[in-house]
């Protein structure tokens, strides 16, 4: 199902003002990208993307100046296509009439914003990105950790949410409970953020339904965040094989982005928030090169040349 956004709604959160056109506020904008009209602005429209937010910034609109009345109107009535959403010029710039009068003809709202040109096209494409991107529900836990946004997945019953409120204590934010919808953010990254009936909201069997707001305050929480690591929670079996050393290679793919996976076994007695914390320390470090197998593998090899000296001198 192809996802969209209203135009009123992106007025409201993206600060955007209205110059024209407040009875067309209900179109649809369907696609991320934005156009900004170079060559259309000269009369070539063989590839022009109508059914895209078209901006304009202090090039296009000086540009449109030097022409005549007639040839701004009429390449402005070629640009305000049927299907185009809306028309949005940046740094507070004030377009010219023909500019309105061809978007009141064809009921286009036109939008204005004191940003430049680059930042405004940066925040709305980030804006309409987030809102339109295909989503994919998983069932888990996301909580940012020292700024990681970690995903604890695992069967239902094994303790994520416990496991989460014990995070929550230790000073770490939770973005979701139970169900956690994620959407591909760029090539490299996915941000999870919570279903919108389910924010700030975190189960606890026996105890029902917390708000964490209310117990631990706004900043335990938050909105969205990047997932940079999975935690699957396994339950322990000596048929279950784990890995001991940390070097097994491990990732969960969400879209077309892999994100890497470490799995915890899950026993009594084993404190998993500590356990889990440890993991997102340890898996910055490697990040940042630092790597305990590394440093396991040049002591064991210091060990090996002292030994062989020792059976040398034997």
């Amino acid at each position: 199902m192809t996802r969209s956004v209203k135009v009123s709604e992106i007025i409201k959160d993206v600060s955007l003002e209205i110059i024209s056109g407040h009875d067309y506020l209900d179109r649809e904008i369907k696609i991320s990208d934005l156009s900004r009209p170079a060559l259309e602005l000269t009369g070539y429209f063989s590839y022009y993307p109508y059914d895209r937010i078209q901006l304009f910034g202090r090039t296009e609109i000086s540009f449109m100046e030097k022409m005549t009345e007639d040839e701004r109107l009429i390449v402005m009535r070629r640009i305000c296509h049927e299907e185009t959403p809306a028309l949005l010029v940046s740094r507070g710039l004030q377009p010219p009439r023909e500019f309105i009068q061809a978007a009141e003809e064809a009921q286009i709202p036109v939008l204005k914003s004191e940003n430049p040109t680059t930042r405004l096209s940066s925040n709305v494409t980030n804006y309409l990105e987030s809102r339109i991107a295909a989503r994919l529900s998983v069932h888990g836990v996301l909580v940012d950790i020292y700024g990681m946004g970690v995903l604890i997945t695992g069967d239902s019953g094994i303790g994520k949410s416990e496991t989460a409120l014990e995070l929550i204590q230790r000073g770490h934010r939770l973005v979701a409970d139970d169900r956690v919808d994620l959407y591909m953010l760029d090539e490299h990254r996915i941000v999870g953020e919570p279903p919108e009936v389910l924010a700030h909201l975190i189960e606890i069997r026996g105890v029902g339904i917390i708000d964490v707001i209310n117990l631990f305050g706004v900043g335990s929480i938050r909105t969205s965040k990047t997932v940079n690591l999975v935690v699957d929670l396994k339950m322990w079996g000596k048929e279950v094989q784990f890995d001991r050393l940390g070097s097994a290679d491990e990732s969960n793919r969400y879209f077309n982005v892999d994100i890497p996976k470490i799995s915890i076994p899950v026993r009594t007695g084993r404190n998993l928030a500590i356990i889990i914390e440890v993991a997102a320390k340890n898996f910055r470090a490697k990040q940042m090169g630092y790597d305990a197998i590394e440093t396991l593998n040049k002591n064991l090899e210091q060990l090996i040349k002292k030994n062989s000296v020792i059976d040398d001198e034997d």
